[in-house]
C-alpha cells in the first residue's frame, strides 16, 4: 500500500469516526425538521391569536404558550407527541402531551367551548366546577357520572386527579398563578397545559384557541375548515357595522365595590364596539383589559350614552334590579329611552351563562347581536342570540 493510499484510508476512517460521534446531533436536526409527515391532518396556521404558537416537524407538534401568567415575555413548551412514540431529543425542558388527547381535565367554561366547537365533549373527563356549565352534552356526561369536579386554585382535588391520570389538564393562566402550583401533578406523569387565551385583545385572537384544540386533538383539517367560516362571517359582520352610517354612542359594565370597570381600548370588548360600529368613549386608551373608574368619571359619559350594554355579570333581567343598586342609573338616556341590553340571554338554571361558553368560540354571532342592537335596520327580522333587552 503506497503513500497515498494509506492517506486516503485514514481520512475515510476519520470521516467514519466523526459521523458516528456526530450521529446524535445530526438524528436531533433530521427530527425538527419541518413537514415530510403523514401523521397529521394538516397544518394550523395562527393569524390572529397572539397567546400560542403552533409548528410542525417530522414526527411531533411543537405549541409554545406565550406570557401563561404575566406580562412578561416568557414562554412555555409543549411537545405534542403520537401516543406510543419516543421523546424527540429536542427541547428537553418540554412538557410532553400525547395526541390524540383521549381524556382532558378543563378548568375553565372557555375550554368547554373549545371542545364543543369542534363536537369534542366526549373528551372531558373532569372540569374545575361542574354547576356552572351550559352546553347540554356536557351537562348529560356530569349526570351520567362521567365528568367530575377536581376543583380549581388552591382547592384543586390532586388526589382525585392523579387517580384518575387524564391525558391533559388544560388550566387557565393568570397574573396571580403560577406553574409550580401544578408540581405534583406533572411529577406524577400528568402533563398541564396553560390555556391564556385572557391575553389576547381581539375576538378573532380569541376564537382561533379552537386551533390548539385541533392540534391537541389531531383534528386540523375540520378545526381550519369551521374556523374558516367563523372568520369569513365576522369579518362581514364587521365591515357592515364598521361602514354604518350612524355610530350610537354606547357605555357598557356597572359600578361594583366602588369600581367600574369600563374596557380599555385595545381589548377585545373594545374591538366588539368598534367593529359593530360603535362609538366608545374610551376607545383611545392604550392598554388591554379593563379601567377601573369610580362612579363619578363614568357618569356624565353614561348620561348622554345612546346604549347601555353589558350591564352586569349576574342575572339582571328588569330595571328594576338595576334601580335597587344604585337610583343614579335612572337618568341614563339609555334608561330613560330602554336602550339597555345584557348579555345573558342564555342563562340557564344553574346560572351558567353560554355567552362565556360558546360565545368565546363564536364571536359572529355575538358581533351579529351586538349590530342587530346598535343598527336593527341593517339587521331586519333577526332574533338575538345572546343578549337581551332589559325591560
Amino acid at each position: 500500500m503506497n503513500f497515498k493510499q494509506n492517506i486516503l484510508l485514514a481520512s475515510l476512517l476519520f470521516s467514519l469516526l466523526l459521523g458516528c460521534s456526530s450521529s446524535s446531533s445530526l438524528y436531533e436536526r433530521n427530527e425538527i425538521r419541518r413537514g415530510g409527515n403523514e401523521r397529521f391532518s394538516g397544518e394550523l396556521q395562527v393569524k390572529y391569536a397572539k397567546g400560542f404558537r403552533i409548528s410542525y416537524h417530522k414526527t411531533f407538534k411543537v405549541v409554545q404558550i406565550a406570557s401563561p401568567f404575566e406580562k412578561a415575555a416568557d414562554t412555555i413548551t409543549y411537545l405534542l407527541v403520537p401516543r406510543g412514540s419516543k421523546r424527540p431529543k429536542v427541547y428537553p425542558e418540554a412538557q410532553v402531551i400525547e395526541i390524540p388527547v383521549r381524556s382532558l381535565v378543563a378548568m375553565s367554561s372557555m375550554h368547554i367551548g373549545l371542545a364543543g366547537f369542534l363536537e369534542a365533549e366526549d373528551v372531558l373527563v373532569g372540569l374545575g366546577n361542574v354547576q356552572y356549565v351550559s352546553s347540554p352534552r356536557v351537562i348529560e356526561r356530569i349526570k351520567a357520572g362521567r365528568i367530575v369536579e377536581v376543583g380549581k386554585d388552591q382547592a384543586l382535588n390532586e388526589e382525585k386527579l392523579i387517580t384518575m391520570h387524564p391525558d391533559l389538564i388544560m388550566a387557565t393562566g393568570s397574573p396571580v398563578s403560577k406553574m409550580n402550583h401544578y408540581a405534583a401533578l406533572q411529577a406524577a406523569g400528568i402533563p398541564v397545559l396553560i390555556n391564556s387565551e385572557w391575553v389576547e385583545t381581539t375576538p378573532l385572537g380569541r376564537a382561533e384557541w379552537v386551533k390548539l384544540m385541533g392540534a391537541l386533538l389531531n383534528k386540523e383539517a375540520e378545526v381550519n375548515a369551521r374556523f374558516a367560516i367563523v372568520e369569513k362571517e365576522y369579518n362581514r359582520l364587521a365591515a357592515m357595522g364598521r361602514n354604518a352610517a350612524v355610530k350610537p354612542s354606547v357605555v357598557t359594565g356597572m359600578s361594583s365595590r366602588d369600581a367600574w370597570f369600563v374596557p380599555n381600548g385595545n381589548s377585545y370588548v373594545c374591538q366588539f364596539l368598534q367593529d359593530a360600529g360603535a362609538t366608545y368613549h374610551w376607545s383611545g386608551t392604550r392598554a388591554t383589559g379593563s379601567l377601573p373608574l369610580s362612579f363619578e368619571a363614568v357618569y356624565p359619559i353614561a348620561l348622554q350614552a345612546d346604549y347601555w350594554l353589558n350591564v352586569s355579570i349576574g342575572n339582571i333581567t328588569k330595571k328594576e334590579q338595576i334601580l335597587g343598586k344604585d337610583t343614579r342609573y335612572a337618568d341614563f338616556k339609555a334608561f330613560k329611552s330602554g336602550q339597555i341590553f345584557n348579555y345573558n340571554k342564555r342563562t340557564n338554571e344553574q346560572g351558567a351563562n353560554d355567552y362565556w361558553e360558546s360565545g368565546a368560540v363564536n364571536p359572529h354571532e355575538i358581533l351579529a347581536d351586538l349590530i342587530q342592537i346598535l343598527h336593527p335596520e341593517l339587521m331586519p327580522g333577526r332574533e338575538l342570540g345572546y343578549y337581551r333587552r332589559v325591560e
